[in-house]
């Protein structure tokens, strides 16, 4: 599998100079060269006999205007028919919205939804796994029932917010030198749960 992060917008040139850096090949991005790289992007592709690609962050898609929407879409739809191997793209809802905009794309992705994560043990397993890896001298004991069911509240299930979640902790435990993640910590990072964020977002939309 070929995993491939979007680039900040719909650029091309960035693009490929993310594939280039994964395939280990160094990358030159002069228009004049841009061609011959589309071409030597896709030879490597194929050497490495890459069966599925995942393109993830989608969604960037958006920060482009409509004409640099719609060739990035082209882009990938060629990839895909000169590779002819599956493609993968992960994402948030606006970044399906933004392939389906694609009416041919639209045909070759189905959408899968990722359930948010529940109470049980494979979200401790989850909290256990964070905890291994974070640069504290205490444990923090963040797969204790209790403990696990307010991470999970605060985080309202999200996987990527868990993560910040626990990450955030991380370093205000560090910076207060208790070395260890505890109900306090939470306390002290003044966490404001996604849905409350998006709320915001929109009233000031509204403005």
């Amino acid at each position: 599998m070929l995993y491939v992060q979007m680039p900040s917008g719909p650029d091309e040139k960035l693009f490929f100079a993310a594939l280039f850096k994964i395939l280990g090949m160094p990358d030159r991005l002069s228009a004049r060269l841009y061609v011959r790289q589309q071409c030597a992007a896709m030879r490597l592709i194929e050497a490495a006999k890459v069966r599925v690609m995942a393109i993830d962050e989608i969604h960037n898609l958006l920060a482009g205007n409509r004409t640099q929407q719609r060739r990035f879409l082209n882009l990938i739809r060629w990839m895909g028919n000169e590779l002819n191997i599956p493609m993968v793209a992960g994402g948030t809802v606006e970044g399906l919205r933004a392939v389906q905009s694609d009416d041919q794309l639209a045909n070759r992705f189905t959408p899968f939804a990722l359930p948010l994560w529940q109470m049980g043990p494979e979200f401790l397993r989850l909290l256990n796994t964070l905890e291994a890896v974070l640069p504290l001298r205490r444990a923090s004991n963040l797969s204790e029932p209790q403990f696990a069911q307010r991470i999970l509240g605060m985080a309202e299930g999200a996987i990527g917010e868990i993560v910040k979640l626990v990450t955030l902790g991380a370093v205000q435990a560090i910076a207060s030198g208790d070395e260890r993640i505890s109900t306090q910590t939470l306390d002290d990072i003044h966490w404001v749960p996604p849905s409350e964020r998006r709320r915001a977002a929109e009233r000031a939309l509204q403005r």
